[in-house]
């Protein structure tokens, strides 16, 4: 696959915005290995492979195991996720799939007993941003980090 456009060369003032906004998202308290976590799960709902590669290998970089990495797809079946974790999933695929069901006010309920009022705003933030990223590293073809499969 050919990169379409290099976004970042097109529009730097726009994208550096969106780099300001990805480091205060970084840098926003929330636990580590949970941006990690619904960055990956929002990117495999978006089908980013660009961004499922990045954050399941960095995720890896800064301590996640390997079956948990496997298991972010199926969360919901797997007892490897804390409840705060589970509350996080089910709160990532709500925002990132929103025009299908909105957020019920039984999710809103249940995620805020794992998270304050300002966790769950930077919670969404971070949503914001990897649905962002995913929405020009899909389109615009992103040049994927890891080598091409070879063909037969």
């Amino acid at each position: 696959m050919k990169q379409r456009i290099q976004f970042f060369a097109k529009a730097p003032e726009v994208m550096k915005a969106v780099m300001a906004l990805n480091k205060a998202v970084d840098e926003c308290g929330l636990e580590v290995s949970l941006l990690h976590l619904i960055k990956l799960r929002a990117s495999q709902i978006n089908g980013c492979s660009f961004c499922v590669e990045m954050h399941s290998r960095e995720a890896r970089r800064d301590g996640e195991t390997e079956p948990r990495l496997y298991l972010v797809s199926a969360w919901k079946e797997s007892p490897l996720f804390s409840e705060r974790e589970r509350a996080a999933l089910a709160w990532t695929e709500a925002v990132t799939l929103i025009a299908n069901n909105g957020v019920s006010d039984e999710l809103y309920a249940s995620t805020l007993e794992h998270f304050s009022e300002e966790e769950l705003v930077k919670l969404s933030v971070a949503l914001g941003m990897i649905n962002t990223w995913n929405r020009l590293c899909i389109p615009f073809h992103a040049i994927h980090p890891m080598p091409a499969a070879k063909t037969a």
